[in-house]
């Protein structure tokens, strides 16, 4: 990655094109409000049946037609979207076979716009602080957790005193300023052997490198992949459903609004402790804790959430317990795969959010409308990270030994 460079790129726009005066016809809103909110004209919808790994072919085909490039010369293919076709297979490996290319790794990242940062950040703390990859992974994805936090307000309050449109160009403004140079001054550290201080046993060197195969005929990669799904649904689920699951507790407007600034912040900090601690004393012990620790807090806000302080109080402490996956997985990916596959290989294993989507989204909400209440599958999913926590332990997740060379 420290040798790639961009030499083409593509675009696809849908063919039909829906204006604002098409919408005032069917929603009570005119051109005039609509512009003034989100500055929005034009926007253009697919034609029925077209899904978004259709319109990435599209597009890849465009870039490969610019670089000169055939198909079978990709080495790697992310797809980063939050819409994609299906929840499993990811749009990836769709994008692969309509482009007709054979024998190389795909995976999505779900994190939208943000999801080749994404990836491109937490690779760059794994493989540039082999020593200390808890806390830099976690000061990583901190922003991710905490930067709602810390910048809604803020952006919020630019909104509504000077609109949508000089909102986006006073942000993008200040990204050239500030992000732009520092970009530039970003430099790939030399390569030196160092000890993996965060995989539980200090006195072996870091970890070979293990390409994406090798890596998932592991099979403690399929107990990370489980523990990662089901102990970051446990934040999904509040993410998603903290709406839903105060109206149940009968909780006020005030103490739920606390929560929109006290949720993401502790969700972001949890990734900034547990990556920190996981350096002192290694990931597996680390995950011990926080999951454990993490499912007994569940079960007593399923006991204790209809008091509105308590209902506060609990969720602030399941968001400081559980943003700790999202440090904690990079850097394990990092200890016991080696770093210079790190980015593909923790994409692989990102996919796990897909599923805990599936678990926080869908599952979570037929649950609640079939037993009348978000108590079951809270239980359940605390059920789950405890079980995490076991398999978690340095007795049963151990790094791989890799007996042959590659």
């Amino acid at each position: 990655m420290s040798r790639a460079v961009i030499i083409g790129s593509g675009s696809c726009i849908p063919p039909k094109p829906v204006t604002n005066d098409m919408l005032s016809r069917i929603m009570d809103v005119s051109d005039q409000w609509i512009r003034e909110r989100c500055g929005v004209e034009n926007r253009y919808y697919v034609e029925e049946g077209t899904s978004t790994s259709d319109l990435g072919m599209a597009a890849s085909s465009e870039a490969l037609k610019m670089s000169g490039l055939d198909g079978n010369e990709i080495d790697l293919i992310i797809f980063a979207t939050m819409t994609p076709d299906y929840y499993f297979p990811g749009c990836g490996g769709l994008l692969q076979s309509k482009l007709g290319i054979k024998n190389v790794p795909s995976f999505d990242i779900r994190q939208q716009c943000v999801g080749f940062l994404y990836g491109n950040a937490t690779a760059c703390a794994v493989k540039w602080f082999p020593d200390q990859r808890g806390l830099a992974t976690g000061l990583v994805v901190f922003g991710y957790g905490a930067g709602t936090a810390l910048f809604n307000w803020f952006i919020e309050a630019l909104i509504e005193s000077k609109g949508i449109q000089a909102t986006y160009l006073y942000l993008g403004i200040a990204m050239l300023i500030v992000l732009l140079p520092l970009s530039l001054l970003f430099k790939y550290p030399q390569r030196q052997p160092t000890r993996a201080t965060g995989s539980g046993n200090t006195s072996q060197e870091i970890s070979p490198d293990y390409k994406p195969l090798e890596m998932l005929k592991t099979h403690q990669w399929y107990l990370i992949y489980f523990s990662f799904a089901f102990t970051i649904s446990i934040v999904l689920i509040f993410g998603a459903q903290m709406k839903m699951v105060a109206k149940e507790f009968n909780i006020p407007s005030d103490y739920f609004k606390a929560l929109l600034f006290l949720f993401p912040l502790g969700n972001g900090l949890s990734r900034v402790i547990a990556g920190s601690i996981s350096d002192k004393i290694g990931r597996e012990i680390t995950m011990v804790i926080f999951y454990s620790l993490l499912s007994f807090s569940i079960l007593f806000f399923v006991w204790l959430a209809h008091i509105p302080f308590l209902f506060v109080a609990i969720v602030f402490i399941v968001a400081l317990l559980g943003g700790a996956p999202f440090a904690l997985y990079p850097a394990t990916i990092g200890d016991y795969y080696g770093p210079f596959y790190s980015t593909t290989n923790y994409g692989i294993t990102y996919t796990a959010k897909a599923f805990a989507g599936i678990i926080s989204g869908w599952f979570c909400g037929w649950a609640a409308m079939h037993f009348g209440t978000f108590k079951f599958p809270l239980i359940l999913v605390a059920i789950c990270s405890l079980i995490a926590a076991i398999l978690s332990t340095p007795r049963i997740m151990k790094p791989p030994v890799k007996t042959s060379p590659g």
